[in-house]
Order: C-alpha cells, then sequence, then structure tokens
C-alpha cells in the first residue's frame, strides 16, 4: 500500500525556537529580474535600470532592488517553512542591507525560529519570529529581516 505525502510548511509545533534552517537551492537574481521587478513596482531608480549612469556611481554597476532582494529571501524560506501553513504576515523589523547585491550574484538564505507563542486573540494559531538572513555566492550577508508571522498549529482551523 502506497500513501500520499503532500508538501507543505510546518506547523506552529514543528517550528522549533533556536533552529536555523538553511535554504536550498538559492536563486540567482539577473538583470531581467531586477528591470522586470522595479518596473512592476514603479521603481524608477537608475541604479536598477540604467547601467551607463550606475557605473558612475560609488558601487560602479547596477544594484539588485533591495526590495526585490528581501521578497527572495522570504520567498526562500516558504517551501521549508510556512508553505499553506502561515495565515499571515504581521510585520516586518531590523530590515538591513548590510552588502550590495548585484546583477548575476546567487542569494542563499536561511531562517533562525527567534520566539514563538500561541495567539491569545486566534485560538488555532501561534505568532512565530523569524528572522531571515540572506548571503551571496562569497558568503557575505546582504540582507537580514527579523518577521513576524501568524502561523497555523496542527490543531488550527
Amino acid at each position: 500500500m502506497s500513501a500520499d505525502v503532500v508538501q507543505r510548511g510546518l506547523f506552529y509545533e514543528e517550528l522549533e525556537e533556536g533552529v536555523r534552517y538553511v535554504h536550498r537551492p538559492g536563486r540567482t537574481l539577473t538583470e531581467a529580474d531586477d528591470v522586470l521587478f522595479s518596473t512592476l513596482t514603479m521603481n524608477p531608480q537608475g541604479l536598477h535600470l540604467d547601467a551607463a549612469w550606475a557605473a558612475t556611481q560609488p558601487f560602479g554597476r547596477p544594484l539588485m532592488n533591495s526590495m526585490l532582494t528581501l521578497a527572495t529571501l522570504v520567498g526562500l524560506a516558504v517551501a521549508h517553512l510556512t508553505r499553506d501553513t502561515t495565515v499571515a504576515n504581521l510585520g516586518f523589523e531590523d530590515v538591513a542591507f548590510p552588502h550590495p547585491l548585484f546583477h548575476g550574484d546567487t542569494l542563499y538564505g536561511e531562517t533562525t525560529v527567534r520566539a514563538k507563542r500561541l495567539s491569545r486573540s486566534r485560538p488555532g494559531d501561534g505568532v512565530v519570529t523569524f528572522e531571515h538572513v540572506g548571503r551571496n555566492q562569497a558568503d557575505d550577508v546582504v540582507a537580514r529581516a527579523v518577521r513576524t508571522a501568524l502561523v497555523r498549529t496542527q490543531e488550527g482551523p
């Protein structure tokens, strides 16, 4: 007899405080990704769209849109941790981009569960605080963010 195992994220009870979850594969971000994201989000910043002008700026070449970096970093965690178990994002804090990410760099993600508690207002859900860290292919930290989310419990709705 065979059984089906449906891919999903982890329920509140399965997430452990202090555990670092390392997400693979990474995602190589291209110029096309940056241009598409920047134009879709109405961001006309020349650092993302004008290679000639960006070459005259301090980094000497285009930078990856930091909001794309953040979105991809959180996205790298979804299949591993929160697919179909997140109810809602509650907020982000301590967002930082300590090292630039450039076109053609690969973003790797890791997430540590910093805290968790059962929700006082929503039975069947828990509040989980995640710390996401993104590194490039040279292991430089390029992004960091603390995210709080509402996560389903196994007994939840």
